[in-house]
């Protein structure tokens, strides 16, 4: 029988074979990788020692730096410089290198000039609270992206701003000048400038076409200049269709600014100016209007149909003014009632005339305004913005006659001789400053000048005599109270001599200030003391050392006249050894005492130490020859002139 077949082969797996380059290839891949890695890890973690890094932050402000740190990583977006002690000379080159940076503060440093290393990419700067004194194109050029750039707080000054200053910088559309020492509107402003702050600066004239090419411009800020009605271009805002918000607070407006945009403007402030009137149709057509504030002006009642085109009105500011309640302002009331936005919110309307209604909101009245009184002396006056020759007030419903000063909280300006005016104010705490300026209606530059606020008042000289002159007076520090203003002739005729009753004060001499006068008091005091105590510590001195009175040598010839005197005082010669008799006794005096044995030297010897010479009536010895103590025998000086006191004993030294 044949042997069963074999049982077939188990099948054998196929042998799995790697990619050809598998593993080398993944290797490598995954090398490459970690080393891209590892170079932008580096580029963006590298961070200065004193600043710290995140993301693309890099802060390095507060830490007291004289110059931007080095190492900065080159994919910086931020970078935070500000409260540190920088420099112009602490802007490196290498800041213009970093490709990324796209916003830089810098503010609260010690800049006197635009940074010359901007970034290429920046977008924001932030110079704020350094001297900055100008802008130049070179500057701005580097960084032509630029949109938003903050100057508040600076020295810019209109001379310090180049005509073409902002011709590379067509992206600009932030631009903060607050708080510097503008006088004008920079020229060749950026097209596409959307904000524009100029408030607290010394802007006093706008000319012909200064926003002309700012199309897109929708905020202005112009509060606390010295801008007046007759310096400002009749089209100075009519060009600036986009405007939305217009801010002129703090200013010398005497009423609204003609040709006012009128299609998209929202918010209106003429707060705190010297408004007395507002034209019928200075508000027409502003539909869109929402926020108006007439706040701390001079306005006692306004046009009929003033508000009727503002449908858009949800703030309407009218406080401290000094509204008369007559027939004239019952318009106001029926149109609060009844045809005023039904969401407006109206602050500070309160009757302040006639008597019997003030303090009274207009809207709660019925039917004691339908009475058309006149106003109270001086009302009149004011509501058609007119002043009484002499004086005037900060409030037109005062009582003014011509040479007095009008019974008003806050400023008094009274004619004074000699074409002056004097501006009298409560006097404000001590340090505190003011700024005191004076324009002559139709004509002239406004002039102001700083004075102290504790003085309480002030002569305005050098004006025309009999010339209308506004004043205003305005606080400096924060928080910045509204200005006050005032319109008086200036007097006429020489002024009086100094020191007659019409004089004016400021011809006097300034008295001295208590402060000065406790001061000299106890300097005189100090050296009376000084000189006392120095004096017993000498002669104390001398007693320990056992010296006491040194003797005098005779004179030549025979004792008498003042050496006999001083001879006579030896000790030993009984009494008080520091007394010199009187030149009679002086002859029985002893002509050569012995010295003391403790006297340096020993006996008989020349003394050459320091000596002290005491006696009375000092008359007596003013240009005698008096012996130099501790001096050879035979040696003499003339002594010094010494000054009596009404005869009395002097006692003196001489060494």
């Amino acid at each position: 029988m044949a042997p069963p077949p074999p049982p077939p082969p188990l099948p054998v797996p196929p042998v799995a074979r790697a990619p050809r380059g598998g593993p080398p290839r993944l290797l490598a891949t995954v090398a490459t990788i970690i080393t891209l890695l590892s170079a932008a890890a580096a580029a963006v973690g590298a961070c200065p020692a004193v600043c710290r890094c995140s993301g693309g932050r890099v802060y390095c402000n507060d830490r007291g730096l004289t110059a931007v740190p080095e190492g900065l990583p080159p994919g910086a977006t931020t970078l935070f410089l500000q409260n540190n002690r920088i420099g112009d000379a602490g802007i490196p080159a290498r800041l213009g290198r970093l490709p990324a940076l796209r916003v830089l503060y810098l503010y609260a440093n010690a800049l006197e000039q635009l940074p010359a290393h901007l970034p290429p990419a920046l977008r924001e700067l932030h110079l704020q609270e350094n001297n900055v004194r100008g802008l130049c194109r070179r500057a701005l050029a580097r960084a032509p992206l630029l949109e938003r750039l903050h100057l508040d707080d600076n020295s810019v000054s209109a001379a310090g701003i180049e005509e073409d200053a902002f011709a590379e910088n067509r992206r600009l559309r932030l631009l903060f000048l607050s708080r510097n020492h503008l006088s004008s509107v920079p020229a060749g402003l950026p097209p596409a400038l959307e904000e524009l702050r100029l408030d607290d600066n010394r802007i006093h004239t706008i000319p012909l076409r200064a926003f002309e090419g700012l199309p897109a411009l929708r905020r202005l800020v112009l509060d606390g200049n010295l801008l007046a009605n007759q310096r400002m271009a009749d089209d100075t805002f009519s060009r600036l269709g986009n405007l939305s918000e217009l801010s002129l607070g703090r200013n010398a407006l005497a009423a609204p600014p003609a040709n006012l945009p009128r299609a998209r403007l929202r918010r209106l402030s003429l707060a705190a100016n010297a408004i007395s009137h507002v034209p019928a149709g200075a508000l027409a057509r502003m539909r869109a209007l929402e926020r108006l504030d007439l706040s701390d002006n001079n306005l006692t009642t306004l046009p009929r149909g003033l508000f009727d085109d503002l449908g858009s009105l949800s703030h309407l500011g009218l406080r401290n003014n000094p509204w008369f309640c007559g027939c004239n302002l019952a318009w106001l009331r029926d149109w609060l009632r009844r045809r005023a936005p039904p969401r407006l919110e109206v602050r500070g309307l309160l009757c302040q005339a006639p008597a019997r209604l003030r303090g009274l909101p207009v809207g709660e009245l019925r039917g004691e305004m339908d009475a058309c009184e006149s106003p109270a002396a001086g009302g009149a006056g004011a509501a058609g913005g007119g002043t009484s020759p002499g004086a005037a007030a900060v409030s037109p419903a005062a009582a003014a006659s011509p040479g007095t000063a009008a019974a008003a909280p806050g400023l008094w300006v009274q004619a004074a001789p000699g074409g002056a005016l004097r501006v009298r104010w409560p006097p404000a705490p001590p340090g505190a400053s003011l700024r005191l300026s004076w324009l002559r209606p139709g004509g002239g530059a406004v002039t102001e000048t700083l004075v102290r606020g504790e003085r309480g008042e002030y002569v305005v000289r050098a004006l025309q005599p009999r010339a209308p002159y506004r004043v205003c007076l305005a606080a400096l520090e924060p928080p910045a109270a509204p200005p006050l203003c005032a319109q008086a002739r200036a007097g006429a005729g020489d002024p009086p001599p100094p020191g007659s009753p019409g004089a004016p004060a400021g011809d006097a001499p300034p008295a001295l200030p208590p402060a000065a006068a406790l001061g000299a008091a106890a300097a005189a005091a100090a050296g009376v003391v000084l000189g006392v105590l120095g004096g017993c510590w000498r002669r104390r001195r001398r007693r320990r050392m056992g010296l006491g009175a040194p003797p005098l040598p005779p004179p030549k010839g025979g004792g008498g006249g003042a050496a006999g005197a001083a001879a006579a005082a030896a000790p030993g010669g009984g009494g008080d050894p520091h007394r010199v008799p009187p030149p009679a006794a002086a002859a029985a005096a002893p002509a050569a005492p012995p010295r003391r044995a403790g006297v340096p030297g020993g006996a008989g010897a020349p003394w050459r130490g320091r000596g002290v010479l005491m006696g009375e009536g000092a008359a007596s010895f003013l240009g005698h020859p008096l012996p130099v103590l501790g001096a050879p025998p035979g040696r003499r000086r003339r002594a010094p002139a010494l000054r009596t006191f009404r005869g009395g004993p002097l006692r003196f030294w001489l060494f």
